[in-house]
């Protein structure tokens, strides 16, 4: 059944149905509901509506509360607490509770307050409907919910903030429904965003800078820097756009980093216009460090790290602030041989001791580290950080715009003090909100260390963010691009589920994705097909029934054909089924056996009955012959994502929320044409959902798909 919604104004009317829908997938284990948004266009024939919405092929139903209510009888036996008469009347009650005017509601916000002293739930001992439809509307209603927000009603507050956290699915459906609307209004705008920003000085053109550091692989939240700055250079104003390596940790870089990137970038059609290094400018940076100190701008200190930390923290100057010009520059020159001396200090930036912004509090702008430099060996022992050679790089090499995430809103006050300081050309900042998703880690610290602990096989691993990892776990370019775009360059931060990006693809990867079939090898069931001729043979199929171009594939059909167990175990004596390429079929008989999961189905016959109609039957099948054609060994694969938590806080230990098991592989039969497909190769095989070949079939050596997702699961 699909249920599709349109609204006006924004997405509160539609929380409950919302909520509703999911927890009938939840309970039910599958798709029962499929939630389309329409174009509002086609579904505004009742403008006095907020919301409309029609169940399957039945007529339209207007109204917020009136659609549940068309759900909840539906599906009673799904909805636990529907059917209880305290339950019905509070599902009835939640009517007046979607009231804007607060006045006419208060009263009854005090009811349910009292109604919920000493109890967990409105109806019951466990989640049932009627909380999720009154939390839905109060969720929905502004006025009420900002009133339980500040917890004037002790009980309700309570009570809406333990449903929300118990079942942490229902503020996550609120975040999913609240963005695939703003998609769906905006699909009209430029790739779905507005990118109007009011970006000044941009008449003679825009420079912008994308300045990865090469100590890793680009993740997905590179990847919305990467084309935004893409976007604005390359679209918008048609300027150009600089890729600038911001390589001045030798610690932790690498040349295989770095050319990753460039192949990352190229990946996602970005072409930059020109390429630097922050490593060509040290000679410049060095020098306007000196300049820095001699200006009484800088001051060396050899504090320990500890207690400079400290310091900062509590507003309190470092002992070393006073030096003279000469102490200063003796130091540095120190710091430049790597001396021991050199080595415990580092230059500070003379800006404030207690200013309210700590990043104002004489950061560090030059660090001794005399590990080799991938790119210039041991000729410096001195490296200026990323908040000094940022934004003077940015003047010198003629950036206009520096569109950065919003996590650096703090230091841009710093930014511009440095180059007020070097008396250098201003630059324009831009923050925008950094792409985070549930239950992802985009931090390249913790990625790291996941990798060298052996947490994942590597950078490319298919359950991690990076460009690599995704695309190899199915994701398509257009996709990619798509989606971050859409985002747009907007400051608000919002927590993003990967379904939403993972539907995305599957528009690209649907219409021109093979099918194929497979079979697990587990408890496969034989099945005999009587009236199926004597001698297998072989017939040219469409390897795609709405795409002609991407040809055709062999199909055998014999007496014998293999069947999956969970359709097997489903079938009843004297139905009638369809064996999907072949055509319906009759159910005669099946022997069982006992296993340790209990009776399973060993074997079946069956009956053709060609002449049946297809249309007519619930059960339509996947099958394979082993007769006619040399079937391909295959082991298909599923992830999960490797944390447990939706969102990591800063004093969260990771480890607490690593997920034990993220892998699940199961072995099967394919199609003999499945043994010409290549590394890369996106297909479907049917019934089973879309997959990325990332092991070809070699003899003796079974092929590896990638189960890609389809925005279905949270996986």
């Amino acid at each position: 059944m699909s249920l599709s919604i349109a609204t006006q104004g924004n997405q509160s009317s539609t929380i409950p149905a919302i909520l509703v829908a999911t927890l009938i997938n939840k309970t039910l284990g599958k798709d029962a509901i499929i939630v389309k948004f329409e174009d509002l266009e086609t579904l505004k024939d009742d403008k006095t509506a907020t919301t409309k919405l029609v169940l399957g092929a039945g007529p339209p139903i207007y109204g917020d509360l009136q659609i549940v209510k068309e759900i909840v009888e539906a599906y009673p036996n799904a909805l636990a607490g529907a059917q209880q008469k305290q339950g019905k009347e509070w599902i009835e009650r939640a009517q007046t509770l979607s009231s804007p005017d607060f006045k006419s509601i208060e009263g009854l916000l005090s009811e349910l307050d009292s109604h919920l002293t000493l109890r967990a739930y409105i109806v019951g001992y466990t989640l049932t409907v009627t909380d999720i439809i009154v939390w839905g509307v109060l969720r929905g209603n502004r006025a009420a919910h900002a009133y339980i927000k500040k917890g004037h009603l002790t009980n309700l507050s309570r009570w809406f903030r333990f449903i929300e956290e118990a079942n942490p699915w229902i503020p996550r459906a609120v975040e999913t429904l609240s963005l695939q609307i703003r998609e769906k209004k905006t699909a009209k705008s430029k790739e779905g965003a507005s990118y109007d920003i009011a970006l000044l000085d941009t008449e003679n053109g825009v420079v912008t800078r994308f300045p990865p550091e090469p100590s890793g692989y680009l993740h997905i939240g590179h990847a919305k820097a990467a084309l935004l700055n893409d976007y604005f250079a390359h679209e918008k104003y048609k300027g150009t756009l600089l890729l600038r390596f911001d390589d001045t940790n030798p610690s932790k870089e690498k040349e295989e980093f770095q050319d990753a990137i460039i192949e990352d970038l190229a990946l996602m059609g970005i072409k930059p216009d020109r390429t630097s290094y922050s490593s060509d400018y040290f000679d410049d940076l060095y020098k306007y460090c000196i300049q820095m100190i001699k200006d009484g701008n800088a001051y060396a200190d050899d504090t320990d790290q500890a207690t400079m930390r400290d310091e900062r923290m509590k507003g309190i100057a470092s002992k070393c602030r006073d030096r003279t010009v000469d102490e200063n520059l003796a130091v540095f020159e120190e710091m430049k041989k790597g001396s021991e001396l050199g080595i415990k200090s580092c230059i500070r930036a003379k800006i404030s001791v207690d200013n309210p912004n700590k990043a104002l509090r004489d950061p560090v702008i030059y660090r001794c580290n005399p590990v080799p430099h991938h790119r210039l060996g041991s000729k410096w022992n001195i490296y200026p950080t990323y908040d000094f050679c940022c934004p003077v790089l940015d003047s010198i090499e003629n950036v206009t715009h520096a569109l950065r995430t919003n996590e650096y809103r703090d230091r841009n006050p710093q930014y511009q003090w440095i180059l007020e300081a070097l008396k250098l050309r201003r630059v324009h900042i831009w923050d925008f909100a950094r792409m985070n998703f549930i239950r992802t880690l985009l931090s390249k610290r913790k990625l790291t260390k996941f990798v060298e602990q052996g947490v994942v096989w590597g950078w490319d691993d298919p359950r991690f963010p990076t460009i690599r990892g995704i695309r190899r776990r199915g994701m398509t370019v257009g996709a990619l691009r798509e989606f971050i775009l859409k985002q747009g360059p907007s400051r608000n931060i919002v927590n993003l589920d990967w379904t939403l990006i993972w539907a995305t693809n599957k528009k690209y990867i649907d219409p021109i994705a093979p099918r194929y079939t497979a079979v697990l090898k587990e408890n496969a069931v034989t099945a005999t097909v009587k009236g199926a001729p004597a001698k297998a043979y072989t017939e040219d199929r469409p390897r795609h029934a709405k795409n002609a171009e991407l040809g055709t594939k062999k199909v055998a059909y014999s007496g014998t054909i293999l069947i999956d167990l969970e359709d097997a175990k489903t079938f009843k004596e004297g139905e009638e089924i369809t064996l999907m390429a072949w055509g319906n079929a009759i159910v005669r008989k099946f022997s069982t056996s006992a296993s340790p999961i209990g009776n399973i189905v060993t074997n079946l016959e069956l009956e053709l009955h060609l002449q049946g109609d297809v249309k007519k039957t619930e059960k339509k099948i996947t099958w394979l012959s082993p007769e006619g054609q040399t079937l391909v060994p295959v082991e298909l694969v599923d992830f999960d994502h490797l944390i447990t938590k939706d969102k990591i806080e800063e004093d969260d230990n990771v480890e607490d929320f690593l997920n034990p098991k993220t892998e699940f592989r199961s072995d099967a039969w394919a199609d003999e044409n499945v043994a010409d497909l290549k590394l890369g190769d996106i297909i479907q095989f049917e019934r089973k959902g879309y997959f990325r070949l990332d092991r070809p079939f070699t003899k003796g050596v079974p092929a590896v798909f990638f189960s890609i997702p389809t925005g279905k699961t949270g996986k």
